[in-house]
Protein backbone atom coordinates (compact mmCIF):
# COMPACT_ATOMS: atom_id res chain seq x y z
CA UNK A 1 0.00 0.00 0.00
CA UNK A 2 1.39 3.29 -0.79
CA UNK A 3 0.22 6.27 1.26
CA UNK A 4 0.66 9.87 -0.48
CA UNK A 5 -0.43 12.77 2.03
CA UNK A 6 0.87 16.31 1.14
CA UNK A 7 2.94 17.70 4.10
CA UNK A 8 1.42 21.73 3.22
CA UNK A 9 -1.87 20.80 2.27
CA UNK A 10 -5.04 21.67 4.25
CA UNK A 11 -6.60 18.58 5.18
CA UNK A 12 -4.74 18.18 8.17
CA UNK A 13 -1.78 15.16 8.30
CA UNK A 14 -4.37 12.45 10.24
CA UNK A 15 -7.16 13.29 7.92
CA UNK A 16 -5.27 11.99 4.96
CA UNK A 17 -3.32 8.89 6.60
CA UNK A 18 -6.81 8.20 7.53
CA UNK A 19 -8.17 8.89 4.12
CA UNK A 20 -5.79 7.06 2.27
CA UNK A 21 -6.14 4.12 4.15
CA UNK A 22 -9.49 4.11 3.60
CA UNK A 23 -9.25 4.56 0.02
CA UNK A 24 -6.43 1.76 -0.59
CA UNK A 25 -9.28 -0.42 1.34
CA UNK A 26 -11.69 0.51 -1.11
CA UNK A 27 -9.50 -0.41 -3.89
CA UNK A 28 -8.73 -3.86 -2.52
CA UNK A 29 -4.97 -2.97 -1.95
CA UNK A 30 -5.47 -3.83 1.64
CA UNK A 31 -7.71 -6.74 2.63
CA UNK A 32 -8.73 -8.10 5.99
CA UNK A 33 -6.38 -9.48 8.12
CA UNK A 34 -3.10 -7.39 6.41
CA UNK A 35 -1.02 -5.49 8.40
CA UNK A 36 -0.45 -1.75 8.55
CA UNK A 37 2.94 0.11 9.05
CA UNK A 38 3.61 0.82 13.09
CA UNK A 39 2.74 4.40 14.11
CA UNK A 40 6.85 4.73 14.19
CA UNK A 41 7.35 3.22 10.96
CA UNK A 42 5.01 5.14 8.96
CA UNK A 43 5.40 8.83 10.80
CA UNK A 44 9.38 8.17 10.26
CA UNK A 45 8.71 7.64 6.42
CA UNK A 46 6.75 10.91 6.37
CA UNK A 47 8.78 13.03 8.82
CA UNK A 48 5.92 13.36 11.27
CA UNK A 49 5.52 12.92 14.46
CA UNK A 50 4.22 8.95 15.29
CA UNK A 51 1.06 10.77 17.55
CA UNK A 52 -0.09 12.29 14.18
CA UNK A 53 0.04 8.23 12.94
CA UNK A 54 -1.72 7.18 16.06
CA UNK A 55 -4.50 10.23 15.79
CA UNK A 56 -5.67 9.17 12.44
CA UNK A 57 -5.21 4.73 13.45
CA UNK A 58 -7.38 5.75 16.34
CA UNK A 59 -10.02 7.03 14.13
CA UNK A 60 -10.01 4.29 11.81
CA UNK A 61 -10.58 1.62 15.08
CA UNK A 62 -13.29 3.47 16.42
CA UNK A 63 -15.04 3.13 12.77
CA UNK A 64 -14.37 -0.57 12.63
CA UNK A 65 -11.99 0.02 9.79
CA UNK A 66 -8.89 -1.68 11.69
CA UNK A 67 -8.27 -3.65 14.75
CA UNK A 68 -5.15 -2.69 17.03
CA UNK A 69 -3.33 -4.96 19.74
CA UNK A 70 -0.33 -4.86 20.97
CA UNK A 71 0.94 -7.96 19.50
CA UNK A 72 0.58 -7.68 15.86
CA UNK A 73 -0.21 -3.90 15.66
CA UNK A 74 -2.74 -2.28 13.24
CA UNK A 75 -4.63 -4.78 10.29
CA UNK A 76 -7.60 -4.53 8.43
CA UNK A 77 -10.89 -5.31 9.33
CA UNK A 78 -12.93 -4.73 7.18
CA UNK A 79 -13.67 -6.38 3.74
CA UNK A 80 -15.56 -3.81 1.49
CA UNK A 81 -17.22 -6.35 -0.69
CA UNK A 82 -18.76 -8.17 2.49
CA UNK A 83 -21.65 -5.86 2.34
CA UNK A 84 -21.75 -5.06 6.18
CA UNK A 85 -22.40 -2.11 7.09
CA UNK A 86 -21.80 -0.82 10.71
CA UNK A 87 -24.64 0.30 12.51
CA UNK A 88 -25.01 4.05 11.99
CA UNK A 89 -22.93 4.29 9.59
CA UNK A 90 -25.23 4.89 6.26
CA UNK A 91 -26.70 7.97 8.46
CA UNK A 92 -23.48 9.57 9.07
CA UNK A 93 -22.27 8.74 5.78
CA UNK A 94 -25.54 10.70 4.38
CA UNK A 95 -24.90 13.17 6.39
CA UNK A 96 -21.58 13.76 4.86
CA UNK A 97 -22.34 13.01 1.27
CA UNK A 98 -25.24 16.05 1.72
CA UNK A 99 -22.47 18.40 2.59
CA UNK A 100 -20.56 17.01 -0.31
CA UNK A 101 -23.44 17.35 -2.47
CA UNK A 102 -24.20 20.87 -1.01
CA UNK A 103 -20.72 22.09 -2.05
CA UNK A 104 -20.81 20.73 -5.55
CA UNK A 105 -24.44 22.56 -6.09
CA UNK A 106 -22.81 25.62 -4.97
CA UNK A 107 -20.05 25.34 -7.06
CA UNK A 108 -21.95 24.92 -10.15
CA UNK A 109 -21.90 21.50 -11.23
CA UNK A 110 -24.96 20.20 -12.34
CA UNK A 111 -26.51 16.74 -11.35
CA UNK A 112 -25.37 15.19 -14.58
CA UNK A 113 -22.17 16.27 -13.57
CA UNK A 114 -22.35 15.06 -10.38
CA UNK A 115 -23.44 11.66 -10.63
CA UNK A 116 -20.95 10.74 -13.62
CA UNK A 117 -18.09 12.15 -11.41
CA UNK A 118 -19.93 9.80 -8.21
CA UNK A 119 -19.45 6.94 -10.99
CA UNK A 120 -15.94 7.46 -11.88
CA UNK A 121 -14.76 7.45 -8.19
CA UNK A 122 -16.75 4.47 -7.48
CA UNK A 123 -15.21 2.87 -10.12
CA UNK A 124 -11.28 2.77 -9.18
CA UNK A 125 -12.99 0.82 -5.86
CA UNK A 126 -13.12 -2.88 -5.91
CA UNK A 127 -16.43 -3.87 -3.58
CA UNK A 128 -18.56 -1.84 -6.85
CA UNK A 129 -17.57 -4.77 -8.75
CA UNK A 130 -20.42 -6.71 -7.32
CA UNK A 131 -22.87 -3.70 -7.47
CA UNK A 132 -22.35 -3.00 -10.87
CA UNK A 133 -24.88 -4.75 -13.20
Amino acid sequence: MNLHIDLDGEVPIYQQIRDRIVEAIARGEAVEGDALPSTRQLAADFGINFHTVNKAYDLLKREGVIRVNRKSGAVVRRDPSSGRAEPGFVAGWEERARVLLAEATVHGLDRDEVVRRCHAVLSEFRAEEKTTP
